[in-house]
């Protein structure tokens, strides 16, 4: 097979897969530097690098889901709080082998818009990575992630596009 082949099956494979799907079998660490690099590599203008992640594995995924699941209980009118919504939020944390924020730094450099391709397109050489590897993974953006302001400390220039799921499957 030659490399456009290759790559071509890989881009055909590449899907969204969901916690409620992955194993309780851990990423190994080498892997997951891995698929950071892959992002690393994506083009940016002006090298400005505006992909900033945060890698959540652990006690730390544990304090993240609590703390979501704050943010929409307290974000939520008593119409509106769902139950099942809040319980799946913590699931799917949980459910995750890791979990990474995904935010993009403005650096003034170059529009905004570009920064935002920029950092979309690491996650997509992540997507392709854990492709590779048999790792389930999908991007969330759910409206909570504008809340996380502190946790993930967000500068003024910057914003969380979401969060990036990953966990073993199969």
């Amino acid at each position: 097979m030659n490399k456009a082949e290759i790559l071509r099956e890989i881009i055909e494979q590449r899907r969204s897969i969901f916690p409620k799907d992955y194993t309780e079998t851990a990423i190994p660490q080498e892997i997951l530097d891995e698929i950071l690099h892959s992002a690393s590599l994506a083009p940016n203008h002006k090298r400005t690098k505006p992909w900033r992640f945060k890698v959540f594995r652990g006690e730390e995924k544990s304090q993240l889901a609590a703390e979501m699941q704050s943010i929409y209980k307290a974000t939520q009118s008593e119409q509106t709080f769902l139950e099942k919504k809040y319980q799946d939020i913590g699931f799917k944390i949980n459910k995750a082998d890791t979990v990474v924020s995904i935010v993009v730094n403005f650096s003034g450099m170059v529009p905004e818009w570009e920064e935002i391709a920029a950092v979309s397109m690491a996650v997509q050489n992540m997507y392709l990575t854990c492709t590779v590897h048999n790792i389930g993974c999908y991007w969330s953006s759910p409206a909570i992630v504008n809340h996380l302001k502190a946790s993930l400390t967000i500068e003024e220039n910057q914003k969380c596009l979401g969060l990036f799921y990953l966990g073993n499957i199969n």
